[in-house]
C-alpha cells in the first residue's frame, strides 16, 4: 500500500514548497528512484524544470517535462496531466488536489507550506489519505 509522508515548512512562501520538491528528488534519485513531480500547470512545470537546474550548486537532477519526447525517460519527469504512463515509484505532488493515480505510487510526498489557505487544502488531503487507511507520517521541516 502506497506511504504518505507530508512535508511542512515554516514558510508562508510557494517558494519553500518547490526547493522541498527539487531536494526530495535529488534525493530519491541518489537513492535509485524514478520520480514523478506533479504540478498544476505548464508554468509549474517550467518553473520546477528550470529550479532543478538551479535550486543548489553543483547539484545535478536528470529530469524532463512529461510535455518533452519521451523516448527513454529521465528518472524525474515533471507534469501537470491527468494520468502518467511512464514507470516511477515516488510522486511529489505540488498540486493542491490530490492527484487519481495516486496509488501507483509506492511512496508519495505531500508539500505543505504555513500560507492559510494551502495549509487547509493539506489537511483535507491528509484526512482523505488517513480515512482511506494510508500509512502516513509527518516531517516538520
Amino acid at each position: 500500500m502506497t506511504r504518505v509522508d507530508f512535508y511542512i515548512s515554516a514558510s508562508t512562501e510557494n517558494d519553500a514548497r518547490y526547493l522541498i520538491a527539487c531536494k526530495l528528488a535529488e534525493k530519491a534519485y541518489k537513492l535509485g528512484h524514478k520520480i514523478y513531480i506533479h504540478t498544476e500547470s505548464s508554468a509549474q512545470d517550467q518553473l520546477i524544470d528550470n529550479l532543478l537546474w538551479t535550486f543548489r550548486e553543483g547539484s545535478f537532477v536528470p529530469h524532463q517535462r512529461l510535455a518533452d519526447s519521451l523516448q527513454k525517460p529521465a528518472p524525474v519527469l515533471i507534469g501537470h496531466d491527468k494520468g502518467l504512463s511512464h514507470e516511477a515509484d515516488i510522486l511529489i505532488n505540488l498540486a493542491q488536489e490530490i492527484p487519481d493515480f495516486f496509488s501507483q505510487f509506492e511512496r508519495v510526498a505531500e508539500l505543505v507550506n504555513e500560507d492559510p489557505v494551502y495549509k487547509a487544502q493539506a489537511r483535507e488531503r491528509y484526512k482523505f489519505y488517513r480515512d482511506r487507511g494510508y500509512e502516513l507520517k509527518t516531517h516538520n521541516l
